[in-house]
């Protein structure tokens, strides 16, 4: 079969019908196959990629924490029920809620000490995992993909910040 790497893998008979389809499947696909190492990884943790995600949200305010639905806009991915990942974290002993003293409406939520020990134990693992899945590129290579990502969400069509 002649074609793209990406129709060969796919064992797709047809070319693609735009380039554009062909890129997005191939960010889907490679998305796909870099994000199952970072699922093994954090599984050995007992923890999910989003769960991991909030941790490092948390740990990045500080003690002050933050109401649900700002770590929620701050998630890489979107998450459909920030509530019930938080409810597994704070049941794991990782963070904990509180009210806020100003407005008793707003409930924050903290990294525990638990919760910044687990990542403790995350930050060389996930940062050599990076270099495995990604140092074959150089950094023009790098920048590039990264110059290129950014634009691609900047079309008005894609959603959010």
């Amino acid at each position: 079969m002649v074609g793209s790497r990406l129709q060969q893998e796919l064992k797709k008979r047809e070319p693609f019908a735009v380039p554009e389809q062909e890129a997005m499947l191939n960010l889907l696909r490679t998305a796909d196959r870099l994000q199952l190492k970072f699922i093994r990884l954090f599984r050995q943790h007992g923890l999910s990629p989003a769960q991991y995600n909030i941790l490092r949200i948390l740990r990045g305010e500080g003690g002050e924490g933050l109401p649900s639905l700002e770590i929620a806009g701050r998630m890489i991915t979107s998450v459909p029920d920030i509530t019930r990942l938080v409810d597994r974290l704070e049941a794991a002993g990782l963070v904990v809620r509180d009210r806020s003293e100003r407005d008793r409406r707003v409930v924050r939520v903290r990294v525990t000490p638990e919760g910044l020990a687990r990542l403790g134990q995350l930050d060389e693992p996930v940062l050599e995992l990076h270099r495995r899945l990604l140092g074959h590129l150089d950094p023009e290579e790098l920048q590039t993909l990264n110059t290129l990502l950014t634009k691609a969400r900047c079309s008005p069509d894609v959603p959010g910040p």
